[in-house]
Order: structure tokens, then sequence, then C-alpha cells
């Protein structure tokens, strides 16, 4: 529980926090009558600036109140323990928890799951000091915290300690402080050491995982609807892409609908089309189902025994010209059918189609395919470390606008689903690419692919933007001097490209490794969300500790020769 000097100086935070707030005001008031106005001041100008400080406050103070909440909801409960008698049951103990948190739901107002949420949310940050000092000192935001308290869930002391410790460091190599980072970015920081750092390979969590894939569908107003799938991230990122990029070639003046638009219509247009006609090998015998008259049979199709069966089960589906197989809540309607052939809609347990001729003497049907899931072939970015390519280490891949994958999820997509690949140097001490620069305007394709390596979204802060959808930008015009070289250019979405050619946000420099950071027309300067590499993991006893001692010389005429051949 809290001491009294601890709760003396979290008040005086929050104390100084609102004597800037009401100095704040007090100058506001002054100048709108006028007592303060100097001939030279610019009185609108500074009136913005107060509202901008102003926000700034209300957020340190909602952060410090945010504190005080979480660390009294903790408290709460550590005192209803020690009300409860030592002799008292678990039950007994159970309910006297459940009671101070139905009273914490009444006190603010809000639900029995949101305070039980809240309570365990509390507990597990009041037992990471640095955490909590943070958010006391409003330097990270309750959004913030509560990214930590998820975080940190299933890694122990130890490890929630460590990660505590590497997300707010304030080391101003790393770039922007944690605080700095809209929430859904300080959650990809965080989640990306943790992936890292697990005490559970990523190969095991991501097995158990899959097993939970799914599809849900949840109502929505004025006759709309959400529809989520979960699936392994390197599909996720494949379906995004390709909508993506099918949307982009639909755009044109006579397009008027716009890229968020052309998305859901092009992936509802793919779902819906007519799907293939159920066919077989002429004499193959097969399971049937006549849903008309709602019997099952096993044997061939002349037989016409009743049972019971599975449609997704070794059962083909039949229907009648006037009628509709109805399979859960879903159907198949009759013009996606052949009325006069039954299959068997047999799928392989690895999700992987097997040969044309074994699957055909099997009874395959096109419906059947549509159960196994191709490996992408469409853009996927991904960055894999080449002992983990070699199967030498299970050192975690990188897939772009992502994070952390499984090695093997990487391995196969090189060997089943790479189009084409790009080799990044790397430096071996670190994990931080090597630039690569040219000396004409137009970029080239393993440009820009490093370029999205680099920055993997817009760089404006706060947004969000993936890299299928960004332009690539030089930060110094190339008519004023600037060069195509990647410590030049940055990736910014449509709209934030737009905005810095026609406002006064200006980008600071970059580098080959570091993206730029932005400067306000206010003059408020925005770190860069730098990326967090690691050193590679190396196979036990390949040249670690030499390569760790490793200084770089001059590049030697060989080395040269080959960024010369590399950059064109």
């Amino acid at each position: 529980m809290g001491n009294g000097a601890g709760t003396v100086a979290a008040m005086d935070g929050i104390h100084a926090s609102i004597a800037g707030l009401d100095a704040l005001f007090v100058e506001d008031a002054a100048l709108t009558t006028g007592a303060s106005t100097g001939a030279e001041m610019d009185v609108l100008q500074r009136q913005y600036e107060i509202r901008l400080e102003r926000m700034a406050g209300v957020k340190q103070v909602e952060a410090q109140l945010a504190a005080v909440k979480a660390r009294d909801a903790a408290e709460a409960i550590e005192i209803q323990h020690a009300r409860t008698p030592p002799e008292a049951s678990v039950q007994e103990r159970t309910y006297a928890e459940m009671s101070a948190v139905e009273e914490i739901a009444g006190v603010l107002t809000i639900s029995s799951p949101a305070a039980g949420a809240l309570v365990t949310q509390s507990r597990h940050l009041t037992s990471l000091p640095p955490a909590m000092d943070a958010l006391f000192a409003g330097a990270i935001s309750w959004q913030h915290a509560k990214i930590i308290a998820d975080e940190t869930e299933g890694l122990g002391p130890a490890g929630a300690a460590a990660l505590v410790a590497h997300v707010l460091d304030p080391n101003p190599t790393r770039g922007a402080a944690a605080g700095e980072l809209v929430p859904s970015r300080f959650r990809t920081r965080v989640r990306n050491w943790r992936e890292r750092h697990h005490p559970e390979s990523l190969e095991k969590r991501h097995t158990k995982s899959a097993a939970d894939r799914r599809m849900e569908c949840t109502p929505d107003r004025d006759g709309m609807a959400w529809l989520s799938l979960y699936i392994p991230a390197h599909q996720a990122s494949a379906i995004w892409n390709r909508t993506t990029a099918l949307a982009r070639g639909l755009q044109g003046p006579d397009e008027p609908r716009s890229m968020t638009q052309l998305r859901p219509d092009i992936a509802a247009g793919l779902l819906l089309s007519a799907g293939p006609a159920l066919t077989r090998t002429a004499g193959t015998s097969t399971a049937g189902i006549s849903t008309g008259q709602n019997t099952t049979g096993q044997g061939n199709t002349s037989q016409r025994n009743p049972g019971q069966g599975n449609p997704g089960q070794g059962n083909a589906v039949r229907t009648h010209d006037d009628d509709q197989d109805t399979i859960g809540l879903a159907s198949l309607t009759p013009s996606d059918l052949d009325d006069s052939i039954t299959a068997a809609a047999t799928a392989t347990t690895d999700h992987q189609a097997p040969a044309t001729a074994e699957y055909e003497n099997a009874g395959g049907n096109g419906y059947a395919d549509l159960g196994n899931v191709p490996m992408p072939k469409v853009d996927v970015l991904i960055t894999v470390p080449v002992f983990a390519l070699l199967g030498l280490t299970d050192e975690p891949a990188t897939l772009d606008g992502y994070g952390p994958i499984p090695a093997s999820m990487a391995r196969k997509l090189v060997a089943n689903g790479a189009g084409s690949f790009y080799r990044v140097l790397v430096d071996p001490r670190d994990g931080a690419p090597l630039e690569i620069g040219r000396t004409s305007y137009r970029l080239t394709k393993a440009m820009k692919k490093a370029l999205q390596l680099r920055d993997g979204k817009c760089t404006f802060p706060g947004c969000n933007n993936r890299t299928l959808d960004n332009d690539t930008d030089h930060l110094q015009a190339w008519q004023h001097g600037g060069h195509t070289g990647i410590s030049n250019l940055a990736q910014l979405c449509p709209k934030h490209h737009r905005l810095k050619h026609n406002s006064p946000w200006e980008p600071t420099p970059a580098t080959h490794n570091e993206p730029p950071g932005w400067t306000s027309p206010t003059g408020r300067h925005y770190k860069p969300e730098q990326p967090d590499p690691e050193p590679p993991q190396w196979p036990p006893g390949l040249l670690h500790a030499e390569i760790s001692n490793y200084q770089p010389a001059d590049k030697s005429p060989f080395e040269h020769a080959l960024m010369e051949l590399l950059t064109g």
C-alpha cells in the first residue's frame, strides 16, 4: 500500500500541473481584455498557442489523476483482503474481493467487467514502479500504461521489469520517447520487444494461436456490420496488400469511390463471386447428400441410403434446381453448383492442396480447394535473418507493417511465395540496415524496398498509414540540391504529402537508418519513431565474439566497387 511520502509527492505534482494551467487561463483572459497586448504581439497567434499548451497541460493532469485512480483501485483490494479474517475460507475471500470490485464499479459508474479490468491492470501496474512513476509524472498516458499492463502479462516479474526498463528508456538515440508515441505505435514498439524476449518461443505461441483462427460478424447500426478475420499475420498482410493494389488500379477520374470504400467493395466482390462448380472424376465413389429429402448416404452416386453426415467431413453437397442447400447459416445456391454431379468435399489437414491426380481420385472439388489457403504471392515484405532463413536459429523475422513473425513462417513465405528477393546488408553488431544511395532522381525498386524497411509507415507524427499506400518524398527538394539517397527520402501518405507541400510543417534531416522528425508551424518538434533493431542471433560458437569486437576500417577498393554496383 502507498505511503504518506508517495501520496504527498503525487499531490504536489498535480498541484504544479494545475498551477500551470491556471497561469495560462490568466494570460488568456488578459489577452481577451487587451490588458497585456503589446504593439508587436500577434494576439491570435498567442491565443492559438495557449490552447495547445492548455491541452498539453490537461493531458498531463489526466495522466496524473489516472495514476491516483489506479493506485487507489489496487490498494482498495489490498485493504479489503487485510480486513478479511486470516481464518476465512477461499470462498469468503473471493466474495470479499468481488464485493470490492462491485463497489468500485458503482463509485466510477462503470460495468462490473470494466471495474474488474481496471483492478487487474492497476494491480499489475503497481507491481512495476517505473511504469507508475512515469504515469504519476504525466510522461505517459493511461492508454500507454494499459498497454504496458497488457503486454507484460505472462512474462514473469523479471521479464516484465526488463520490458518496462527498455520501453521507458529515455535514451535519446532511440528517437521518440514512450509518451511521445501515439498508443498504437507504442503498442507496436512494446510488442516487438515482447515477441523477441518472451520466455516461450514465438514458434510455439503462434502454433497455439493459429488453432483459434476464426471469422466473426458483428451487426452495427444503419444496416451495416463488421466482418473480421483472426488469421496468421502473413495472410492478413497479403490480403490487405492485394485489396489495396486492386483498389489503386481502379482509381481514376471516373471512379468516385475512395480507397477506404474500394477495399471492402473489392473484398466483398471476390468473396461473393460465383464459386467453382463441383466436379469429380468419372466413376469415383463418393458420399452424397440430398438436401431436398434432408438425408445423407454413404456409397456411390447412384445410392440414396439414409444416414448421418457432415458436409464438411467427407460428404458432398447436392441440390436441385428449385432448392437451396443450407450449411449452418450459409448456403450454396444452384447457380454455384453442378447439380448433375456430386463429389467429396475433402480438405487436407495441413492446408496444402494435394497433387491434381491424387486430388481427383479422392473425389476433390472446387469448394474443397477454397479451404486450402495458398502461400501469398502478392507483395509481402519480410526481413529474415540469414541464419534463421537457413534454419540455424529460430530468430523471428519481421513482417512489414506488422512486426515479428515466426522464422518457420518466413521460411515458408520465401520457399513458396516469394517472387523476388532484395538483399539488405545489416550491421552484424546491432542489426541496423546499411544505406544504398543513388545519383539520379528516379528511385530503383530496391531503394523503395529499403525505404519501406527503414520507415515502416508514413513518417508524419502519429500517422499509421502502411507502406503500400505511401509516396516517396525528397526531404530536400531535388531542384534545391537534394539528392536521391535514402538519407534524403521519407515515406508520406498522400494526405501528409500534400500537407507538407502546402503548410509550414517541416521535416528534420533523416539518416540511412533513421526516419525524419517533424517541426510544427508553432515550433514544436516531434522526434522520429526510430527502428529498434537488435543484434542478430548467431549459431553457437560462430565468431560472435570476433564480430562484436570488430571495428570497421575504411572501405576497400572492392567495397567501393560493390557499392557503386549496388547503387547504379
